[in-house]
């Protein structure tokens, strides 16, 4: 509907209440941040967007294995901040970190795979 502030607002209000009840490492503030994360990216704030997606990777690398493509993935979007910032050797340095993790948990013709070199080859062009 394009209503990101009260989005932006409801999900701060929504993160504010788990923060309390959950422990703070939990993959669900994870999400939270995801999402503010993905408010702030329809806005076109991209270093808000960053720090959000940053946070929800922090508590990722705490709460996950290693190789989880819950890290892939945001190392993918974090990647896309960098990329519409314009940093294109940190967004691909965070392509390569998600297309690493992808190609060990996913199998071989998985669409994020195809994502990432995508995403790859865009910011190689850029560089």
């Amino acid at each position: 509907m394009g209503e990101y502030s009260k989005a932006l607002s409801l999900y701060e209000r929504s993160l504010e209440i788990q923060k309390i009840v959950l422990p703070p490492n939990h993959l669900s503030l994870a999400a939270f941040y995801n999402n503010i994360g993905a408010v702030y990216i329809n806005m076109g704030e991209y270093s808000k967007a960053l720090s959000s997606c940053e946070r929800s990777l922090e508590i990722k690398k705490i709460a996950l294995p290693p190789n989880h493509p819950g890290l892939a993935g945001s190392y993918n979007n974090i990647g896309l901040m960098y990329y519409n910032m314009g940093e294109y050797s940190k967004a691909l340095s965070d392509y390569e970190k998600a297309q690493d993790i992808w190609k060990k948990s996913l199998p071989s013709n998985h669409p994020d795979i195809a994502l990432v070199k995508s995403n790859i080859g865009d910011v190689k062009k850029k560089m």
